[in-house]
């Protein structure tokens, strides 16, 4: 949130709390949980923590916006104890601890109807039922009828209102099609956001202390399964063959619209160094290829022999693991 205000970002877009029903879902990584009582009470206190430094939130994707394959175009659908107990309850949970400032709706479509023209959702569901009191934006780009959007409670297109929608809506009240009491509920939301906004001052950041914190929250929250041998901790005198690129060049994200460019970076290798542990690196297969490459493996093999342990550093490209897509299978590359 300092960082946000130091660089004049006034809603941060997220948290994001869909429940992650497939292990493949290609945004799996900026959501929280398979749980939706763990998503939502995760989010609550995610947007507290925000909201606290007058930086606003946008709990999204709403709603049931569980899979990226075809997200544009695909109808969620799901009966009510499913879509209440399942899909709509971290948002729920969320409404009973905190207002965020804003929600975003998503691409898909609920029970037939898109989720930005989607009065039962926006309206009855959102505001009347669980009592959010704040801003519905689109996902950007999400916008299929601007005129039922704004019946339907959507505030504020994004990630620009075109002249073709503003003149449609014009005309659509002149005509008497579209109720101008329902654009001015849409107008004083928007309004009161900007209002907001501009109540607060930037305040200047600590980059190396939110690492440091970053970094104390990343080794907290890491679970030991197994420790064969009491192999953990490594012995500072150790020899070690570190393997794998991802030792060198950390996955910390997904790909897409959630990437951030952070301003301090860690490996696994440097770390282990900086430990006094002897390791040696072996690059052990391509990030960027799929094929396995028979020559870095060898290399990786003949340097791992005669050391007291082997660190292996496996997992997914950025590729993999993106908005966007979903993966065909959970194999891998």
């Amino acid at each position: 949130a300092e960082e946000a205000r130091a660089e004049g970002v006034d809603v941060l877009l997220g948290p994001g709390l869909n429940c992650k029903r497939s292990p493949r879902c290609g945004r799996n990584f900026e959501y929280f949980s398979e749980d939706p009582v763990v998503s939502g009470e995760l989010a609550a206190s995610y947007i507290e923590g925000v909201q606290s430094m007058d930086v606003g939130t946008s709990m999204k994707h709403f709603a049931l916006n569980n899979q990226e394959y075809r997200r544009l175009t695909t109808d969620a659908v799901a009966d009510e104890r499913a879509m209440f107990e399942l899909y709509l309850s971290s948002f729920e949970r969320v409404l009973k601890r905190v207002q965020p400032w804003t929600v975003m709706c998503s691409y898909n479509r609920v029970k037939g109807v898109n989720a930005s023209d989607n009065r039962w959702l926006l309206t009855d569901v959102l505001r009347t039922k669980f009592g959010f009191t704040g801003l519905v934006m689109s996902d950007w780009g999400a916008v299929n009828d601007r005129l039922l959007g704004v019946s339907a409670g959507l505030d504020l297109e994004m990630p620009y209102v075109g002249p073709y929608h503003d003149r449609q809506i014009e005309r659509a009240v002149a005509a008497g099609t579209l109720r101008v009491e329902d654009v001015d509920r849409c107008a004083s939301r928007v309004v009161e956001l900007v209002e907001r906004a501009k109540a607060r001052k930037t305040v200047p950041y600590d980059a190396n202390a939110h690492h440091l914190l970053a970094r104390k929250a990343a080794a907290q929250s890491a679970v030991l399964l197994k420790n064969e041998d009491r192999l953990l901790p490594l012995n500072a005198g150790a020899s070690v063959a570190v393997l794998g690129a991802l030792a060198k060049e950390p996955r910390y994200q997904g790909a897409g619209s959630s990437k951030v460019q952070p301003l301090i970076i860690e490996s696994p290798f440097e770390e282990l160094a900086k430990l006094g542990v002897s390791a040696v690196f072996a690059e052990g297969y391509r990030a960027a290829e799929d094929a396995p490459d028979e020559a870095l493996i060898q290399a990786a093999c003949d340097l791992a022999r005669g050391k007291d342990a082997v660190l292996l550093y496996a997992g997914l490209p950025d590729r993999y693991e993106s908005e966007g897509f979903d993966r065909e299978s959970l194999a891998m590359p």
